[in-house]
């Protein structure tokens, strides 16, 4: 991990992914910044961290859907040298389809928000000569299947805008991850119906990441069957896959 000191900023941090990578990274000692649209209820988190870790811990308001990110990243006392962004909305795809107001919550927690933020943080960590920037994104993106597509098209979204952050930063020291999950245990897939061989847990995923962060990954399948899975996926040709109930 480069540069411990500097801080590791997680948006989204009060989700079970954020709350595992803030643990993995403080008992990596790099000082964290808890960003969540109510910071509040990170207080003990925080606290935590600092008693558990000895690192140094802080809160941040961030609301992902806000249009002018600069503002946020402007209020931070210290520039960080890691930007992850874990903010996303699942939805429901019965509802996002019967609503437009819905489905556009979907979309702007899931790509919107999120591309912008990194897009104000990628100027950040330009200007401090380099630095991590992590996106977690799906493999509901990686094809867009009836059963979520409007979750999926705003992950794929995102995938490619990773993708093409990745490339522009390529010669200015900064290195972007792209993160698939596949499905994991949290309380946004709480009541579904999940695979225990597919399944990975917040901390598993959260261990994932610091590796790829330290080996230089440029695109995290968590758990490498997914990368074989929707390989098969995206290869059925489209007058069979839409046949099939995905």
């Amino acid at each position: 991990m480069e540069e411990t000191a500097s801080p590791v900023l997680i948006i989204g941090a009060r989700s079970d992914i954020g709350r595992a990578l803030a643990r993995r990274y403080a008992a990596a000692g790099c000082a964290v910044v808890l960003a969540a649209r109510h910071p509040s209820d990170l207080e003990s988190a925080r606290a935590d961290l600092e008693v558990r870790y000895g690192v140094r811990a802080s809160i941040a308001e961030c609301d992902v859907t806000d249009p002018y990110p600069e503002r946020f990243f402007a209020t931070l006392p210290e520039a960080p040298r890691t930007i992850v962004m874990v903010a996303g909305l699942l939805g429901n795809q019965s509802e996002s389809a019967a609503d437009c107001a819905i489905a556009s919550e979907v979309m702007t927690t899931n790509y919107n928000g999120p591309a912008l933020f990194l897009l104000a943080g990628a100027r950040v960590l330009e200007k401090r000569g380099g630095g991590c920037i992590i996106g977690i994104s799906s493999v509901a993106g990686d094809r867009g299947r009836a059963s979520n597509f409007i979750y999926g098209s705003a992950k794929a979204g995102l995938s490619a805008f990773l993708s093409g952050l990745r490339n522009s930063l390529a010669k200015k020291r900064v290195n972007v991850i792209t993160v698939k999950p596949g499905f994991v245990a949290t309380r946004m897939t709480t009541g579904l119906k999940l695979p225990k061989r597919l399944t990975a847990q917040p901390n598993e995923v959260a261990t994932a990441i610091l590796r790829a962060q330290r080996l230089g990954t440029e695109i995290l399948y968590v758990r490498p069957v997914w990368r074989l899975i929707m390989l098969v996926i995206t290869l059925i040709p489209e007058r069979i896959f839409k046949r099939l109930s995905l």
